[in-house]
């Protein structure tokens, strides 16, 4: 299952934030009538948007963790494409 929407110059692409809104919520994740995920530290809404930090570290932070339900010691491999970054988890 994908959530495909249209470009403004006709081109078709991959929604794969409606796509994992989608999975979470079929995992019991309840994300809401806003289309944002859950409530982070001190009630602030969860964006999405991350920011690379000035060590150049990216960080993705507690509340994206724990909606997944990941656990320290978690690991995944990252998968670099074209303007993207996947993390898989390893196996």
């Amino acid at each position: 299952m994908w959530i495909r929407f249209h470009e403004k110059n006709g081109s078709e692409r991959l929604n794969f934030t409606a796509f994992y809104e989608a999975l979470l919520e079929a995992k019991g994740v309840n994300l809401g009538d806003t289309g944002v995920a859950g409530i982070g530290k001190g009630g602030r809404k969860l964006s999405y948007i991350a920011t690379v930090q000035g060590n150049g570290n990216l960080l993705i932070g507690k509340a994206y963790t724990a909606l997944l339900d990941l656990k320290a010691g978690d690991e995944f491999e990252i998968k670099l494409g074209r303007k993207q970054i996947r993390l898989l988890p390893s196996e």
